[in-house]
């Protein structure tokens, strides 16, 4: 292929991959409904000539290219459901659907991996292997990834890769690093149940306003105080729910929260430790409490040797390979890692604001060449497990 011919075929596939992208981010859907957004993608793979491969999913797309010579199969992950935030970006081609948004990139994501798809079905003749596409419903819920397992959409996969945008990474730039990148997400409910009586006479009852006040400032105390500096690890107490008019002190105070860490001791060690303080604050006030705890996806660990592939293929591309910080933010891209290796990057998009904001955007620039990008570790990670 002449150069002038691979221009030509560079500009018209990110034509392409901006087309789609405008698309999905016109018409966003939130967790577990998005039957358009599914069958859109299925259009384009179809039109592709990609097969796809059918797990009776509600929602989410899993498709397929190569394997016609037998060997390995490694998988590209990529979410697609959007956020109930209503977009104030302004954009020509801004929502279309009251209240939905792809506030957290996902339109993007979709985009990258469908391009890698097509980059890849190019070659497929010569591929060492299958690469399989998974297009996930449901990572803001986190209970996607599981869905897809238990579908069956990692059988037979030895490895697999995925992506999420980072606003404060240029274009041209992508994040890797080896262990943690993101953190563990568990959620909490604390009832508290006291005596409701008048406000104006508070001695012959048992204010639960009063304990669930202690309760949210003593369990600043885990972080700060039971949890070794060198760690990373957020305890937010995010409701208070309690009382219905200004002069009855309530019977039942109902708090929530979220738990972000990294590592699996700190994890396991945090509902313990917020059990006892909670239970001590509730015997001081004579109040009674109890604890529902909510375990979401574990952190995304990357896997060393995957990441290192991750990193010689982004400079082949000629990607700027940086070091993120890690983020406490939450990925169930974590559930696959717990089944097999995973390595998670971070593309540089050049956002102005971050994650799950209302004027969240993306620089369509990095669709091309994170297209590119995975289509090139994916043929590599075959070729690596294949001679192996």
């Amino acid at each position: 292929m002449g150069i002038r011919t691979q221009e030509a075929a560079a500009i018209e596939l990110e034509t392409r991959l901006i087309t789609i992208r405008r698309h999905l981010h016109q018409y966003p859907e939130v967790a577990n409904e998005e039957f358009e957004t599914t069958k859109a993608i299925r259009g384009w793979l179809e039109e592709a000539g990609i097969r796809i491969v059918n797990l009776s999913l509600p929602t989410g797309v899993v498709a397929e290219v190569g394997g016609k010579h037998g060997g390995p199969i490694i998988a590209l992950r990529a979410d697609i459901d959007a956020l109930p935030i209503h977009e104030e970006t302004g954009l020509p081609y801004a929502s279309r659907i009251f209240g939905n948004m792809h506030a957290c990139g996902h339109d993007f994501h979709t985009s990258v991996i469908l391009g890698a798809a097509f980059l890849l079905k190019q070659q497929e003749d010569t591929l060492p292997g299958t690469v399989r596409f998974l297009f996930q419903p449901a990572e803001e819920k986190g209970t996607g990834a599981s869905l897809l397992i238990d579908h069956g959409a990692l059988e037979g996969v030895q490895a697999i890769f995925g992506l999420h945008n980072k606003p404060d990474l240029e274009v041209g730039t992508i994040g890797i690093k080896p262990g943690a990148l993101m953190a563990s997400v568990d959620g909490f409910e604390i009832i508290v149940e006291g005596l409701g009586t008048h406000a104006a006479i508070p001695h012959t009852g048992i204010d639960p306003i009063v304990a669930a006040s202690q309760m949210v400032t003593a369990l600043q105390s885990i972080v700060s105080r039971n949890i070794s500096p060198l760690e990373q690890a957020v305890v937010s107490v995010t409701t208070f729910h309690g009382g219905t008019t200004w002069n009855v002190i309530p019977h039942k105070v109902v708090l929530e929260g979220t738990v972000r860490t990294f590592h699996e001791e700190v994890r396991s060690f945090i509902p313990k430790r917020l059990q006892t303080i909670i239970e001590g604050v509730a015997e001081a006030y004579n109040a009674r409490v109890s604890l529902r705890w909510f375990k979401g996806p574990p952190s995304v660990q990357n896997d060393p040797e995957l990441t290192e592939l991750s990193i010689e293929t982004a400079k082949k591309v000629g990607l700027q390979v940086v070091v993120p910080e890690p983020s406490l933010a939450g990925e169930d891209f974590a559930f696959y890692q717990e089944k097999i290796p995973g390595s998670f990057v971070f593309i540089g998009t050049s956002g102005r604001e971050e994650w799950h904001h209302p004027g969240f955007t993306v620089d369509e620039r990095a669709l091309l060449i994170s297209a590119h990008y995975f289509a090139e570790l994916a043929i590599r990670a075959l070729e690596g497990r294949a001679s192996g």
